[in-house]
């Protein structure tokens, strides 16, 4: 699996990026954050550490692996992207 310093300038700068995101997708959908702050933390951290190992925002709640097809791109489970459509629905 690859590593992420998750102290780094990247991934620090990353991390501003997935909290505008997150906080730009419950704006337009009307959704507000969970009252669990950990669980947010833990979800956003998640997001912006997929988009810096993978290239998308996989929903951190699901495992990402090679894709089979496509070499040297990844998937997870339905290719859950944020925001997935179990959290949509």
């Amino acid at each position: 699996m690859p590593q992420l310093d998750m102290n780094s300038e990247e991934f620090k700068n990353e991390l501003v990026k997935t909290e505008k995101f997150t906080a730009k997708i419950c704006e337009s959908k009307g959704w507000v954050y969970g009252p669990n702050e950990d669980v947010n933390e833990g979800v956003i951290m998640g997001l912006a550490r997929h988009k810096l190992l993978y290239g998308k925002r996989f929903c951190p709640c699901f495992m990402v692996e090679p894709d089979p097809v496509k070499e040297g791109k990844f998937k997870s489970i339905d290719d859950r992207i944020c925001p997935c459509k179990p959290a949509i629905e």
